[in-house]
């Protein structure tokens, strides 16, 4: 079959691999209808490995090196392990990209995101930019009849936005600054109006993505290099501060910016991924009282995003701008997302016909 297989960094070739196993027990295969390319993906093919184990075999899948990329993917399910006896051939589903042990600590805590073991689909097993991924039985979830495959590869992002909109507890009427509108910042605005924001304050530099901002919930969007956004932001918040914000693009200046937004007592969530350490006093935090946080993945919020999006309260249209098939994921996909980022939000890719 063809799959984008990442070999190096700024080296992923679409090549003929090998079809799958058959599924081993507990687990099952899937046809790929549909798979976003994400950001922790855009973060392998320009930075990595950043996750992708090349060192040493994962412990629990033993992927080293080459692997197939893709975790937002939507499909229908075509072959079934051993004791799966919930879900049918011929089911269309999504699923939860943590791979996860369920016997260490926090697993049995019910964290399974922060699983001691956890392998994430695409990165430490071979993932979905192909014809068929085998993946946990566990991990998946039914997509109800006439919800849009195209819909399912956008459930995977957006539960990222939902599980940090929840870690930072009720926003019902809560002022919210939002540090970024790329694919997860649109994704926390989105989940924070549905969640009961007063208002979203979103900051962002391109023209594009401003607009997208707006588009998708943003009350107010701010570009840090027209105004002193820490100003206005305070201006809108009665001179304190906002009462959350989330920091969605993972770098040492923007992650102060997000808590320098927040009032005294306030919440900030860090949900970008950083590749790079930062200098930061802490006594900040001591003379304030504000909570920092950090928001990895999803634990379950897949089941939110989808009655949300079945019921109308998140609409995902804006937020595709791009369909590809897999043969040109590297120069429509990838090199696209690099050279013009700023016009582009999901790029989702099609290695079926469904």
């Amino acid at each position: 079959m063809r799959a984008a297989v990442w070999h190096a960094r700024h080296d992923i070739r679409v090549e003929n691999v090998p079809l799958p196993d058959d599924p081993g027990p507990g687990w099952v295969q899937i046809r790929v209808y549909w798979c976003g390319i994400c950001g922790s993906d855009l973060h392998e093919y320009v930075a990595g490995p950043v996750f992708i184990p090349v060192e040493e075999p994962h412990p629990i899948t033993g992927l080293k090196g080459q692997c197939i990329l893709g975790h937002e993917f939507s499909g229908e399910i075509v072959k079934l392990g051993e004791g799966v006896n919930e879900y049918a051939i011929g089911e269309v589903v999504t699923a939860d990209a943590c791979q996860h042990c369920g016997n260490c600590f926090y697993c049995r805590q019910g964290q399974y995101n922060l699983c001691e073991n956890i392998a994430f689909t695409g990165l430490m097993s071979h993932g979905a930019f192909a014809e068929l991924v085998n993946v946990p039985a566990n991990v998946l979830y039914r997509l109800p009849a006439g919800f849009s495959p195209e819909a399912g590869a956008l459930i995977e992002p957006l539960s990222v936005g939902m599980h940090a909109v929840k870690r930072a507890g009720s926003l019902l009427g809560c002022s919210v600054v939002v540090v970024g509108a790329g694919t997860i910042g649109l994704c926390t605005i989105i989940c924070a109006k549905a969640a009961g924001a007063a208002q979203v304050i979103a900051l962002e530099m391109s023209k594009a993505r401003k607009a997208k901002a707006l588009e998708v919930g943003a009350t107010h969007v701010l570009d840090p290099s027209e105004c002193d956004v820490l100003q206005v932001i305070r201006s809108l918040t009665h001179g304190r501060g906002a009462d959350v914000s989330f920091e969605c693009i993972g770098n040492k200046n923007t992650a102060k910016l997000a808590i320098d937004s927040i009032r005294k007592a306030g919440t900030c969530v860090l949900v970008g991924i950083f590749e790079e350490p930062s200098q930061f006093n802490f006594f900040e935090l001591v003379a304030s009282e504000k909570k920092i946080m950090g928001a990895l993945a999803y634990n379950g919020e897949f089941a939110d995003v989808i009655e949300f999006i079945a019921d109308g309260r998140i609409n995902i249209t804006p937020l595709i701008t791009g369909r590809i098939d897999l043969e040109d994921i590297v120069e429509r996909g990838f090199d696209e997302l690099v050279k013009n980022k700023e016009h582009n939000v999901k790029i989702i890719v099609s290695s079926s016909k469904v």
